[in-house]
């Protein structure tokens, strides 16, 4: 029995606890998860590093996954273009049962490997790009027929299990073990396993767009600014990086179509929002690049 199914011999009478009790017993189960990626994290290194080279090719992040481990897949790919600017186009996520099972559990979906494949093949992926396979067991059918397909198309494919020797670490590119054993609820793998899925992914995707020079210290400035939270949160990125007082910065970011990074070099060197894009580009978007180059009269 794999692991992640297995009954727990502790907590037998978890149905029989006070409410305070339960609820404690529930959140110190999750503490597992974050030992499990911490254990993972060189695992993790590796992906992100060999991630790196295929995106810089022009490669997209391909996120496959069933059930809970789908949805997952889908959050971290949807988040990634208001948090860092990632283009939208260039994070897709296949999920077992379509876009149907966002909202309601498709249980049969997962146990068809053929339509994992053909899924994977609709998504057109190709050599640069990086597939992201997700299954709490790392047995699941759908997604281990998209991985055999993204290994055919010669894509780099990264696959996390919650299960150590489970078949999507084994045969993956890049196996990645987030070992968190058996579930408090018995085989409920939205508990701790999802809660590592989650840290995970998001410590995935975060570096590689660190290492894409998509922040600049630990300042989010690649974030799209749609709407008045963003613009806000903007203005005060800006005003953080600058020094600038909040009139200065605003000024800075209508100048520069609320693009964080250019107004940043605007206020730090004194180029203009056009001059400041220029430079930006000369070293891939890279802010700290940029302002190394000096002020404006000795760009």
């Amino acid at each position: 029995m794999l692991r992640t199914e297995s009954p727990r011999d502790d907590h037998v009478d978890l149905d029989l606890y006070p409410t305070p009790e339960l609820l404690q017993t529930l959140v110190d189960d999750q503490l597992h998860a974050v030992q499990a990626v911490r254990a993972a994290a060189p695992a993790l290194a590796r992906a992100v590093d060999a991630a790196l080279q295929r995106i810089d090719a022009g490669g997209r992040l391909v996120y496959v996954g069933a059930g809970t481990s789908g949805r997952l897949a889908l959050l971290d790919s949807v988040e990634l273009n208001p948090t860092f600017g990632w283009p939208a186009e260039l994070a897709v996520a296949v999920l077992a049962g379509g876009h149907q099972a966002v909202f309601e559990a498709i249980e049969g979906a997962e146990d068809d490997p053929d339509q994992g494949a053909v899924d994977l093949r609709l998504a057109q992926v190709g050599p640069d790009d990086v597939v992201l396979l997700l299954a709490a067991s790392g047995t699941t059918p759908y997604v281990l027929g998209a991985l055999q397909a993204a290994q055919q198309a010669g894509a780099l494919t990264i696959g996390l299990s919650n299960n150590p020797g489970a078949p999507l670490a084994l045969q993956a590119d890049i196996g990645i073990v987030l070992d968190t054993g058996a579930e408090l609820v018995s085989g409920s793998t939205r508990l701790k396993a999802g809660t590592a899925q989650k840290i995970a992914l998001n410590s995935f995707s975060t570096a590689l767009m660190v290492r894409m020079n998509k922040v600049y210290g630990n300042l989010m400035v690649d974030l799209r600014a749609t709407n008045a939270k963003l613009r806000r949160r903007a203005l005060t990125l800006v005003m953080h990086a600058t020094g600038s007082d909040e009139l200065t910065a605003e000024r800075a970011l209508r100048d520069s179509a609320f693009r964080v990074k250019v107004a940043i070099v605007m206020l730090r060197t004194g180029l203009s929002a056009q001059d400041a894009d220029l430079r930006l580009a000369a070293f891939d978007g890279s802010v700290r690049a940029a302002l190394a180059q000096g002020p404006a009269s000795n760009a």
